[in-house]
């Protein structure tokens, strides 16, 4: 949903960035889960409002200070699927790809999304390799030809060198 990038003012908000703005779902009276390291833990959102560039302030209740808020910065907010407002038809969640397998339009088995990262301009898929290894593949029209939700299936036709 978002992460928390900096702690704003003395009264606890926190400086947040969402990944798909304006984030509907992170609004006063839900309930969300902050995550980092493997650890997660509950806080309800008290308040919400824009902050500049594609950031937002958000407040969290029992959060009420900037030392409080300072060591949730790197915390990945996450929200309810439930919550979440259902994706267009050519549109997806990074944690609904996770664990489909990922072949090329002959056939060939390339392996299995591992997870999911934002370059800016596109999203890249990073494909576990069954030996091992791994290839980052660009969430691009041009190399994504198909995602078969049901099939749990990703076909690409790789540009030339990337799965080199």
């Amino acid at each position: 949903m978002a992460t928390v990038v900096g702690a704003h003012g003395l009264r606890g908000w926190l400086r947040v960035r969402p990944h798909q703005p304006p984030a509907p779902s992170l609004a006063p009276g839900a309930v969300v889960w902050l995550a980092r390291a493997g650890e997660r833990r509950e806080a309800t959102v008290a308040s919400v409002q824009a902050h500049g560039r594609g950031l937002l302030l958000v407040g969290l209740q029992n959060v009420t200070d900037r030392t409080a808020a300072e060591e949730l910065v790197g915390t990945t907010i996450l929200v309810p699927e439930a919550a979440l407002p259902p994706p267009g038809p050519d549109e997806f969640y990074w944690h609904e790809v996770e664990g489909f397998r990922v072949e090329t339009t002959d056939g060939t088995p390339v392996g299995r999304v591992d997870r999911t990262f934002s370059t800016g301009p596109h999203d890249v898929w990073v494909v576990a390799r069954p030996d091992g290894g791994e290839h980052l593949i660009p969430v691009i029209a041009d190399v994504v030809r198909a995602i078969d939700r049901d099939g749990r299936r990703i076909v690409i036709e790789p540009m030339p060198g990337l799965l080199e």
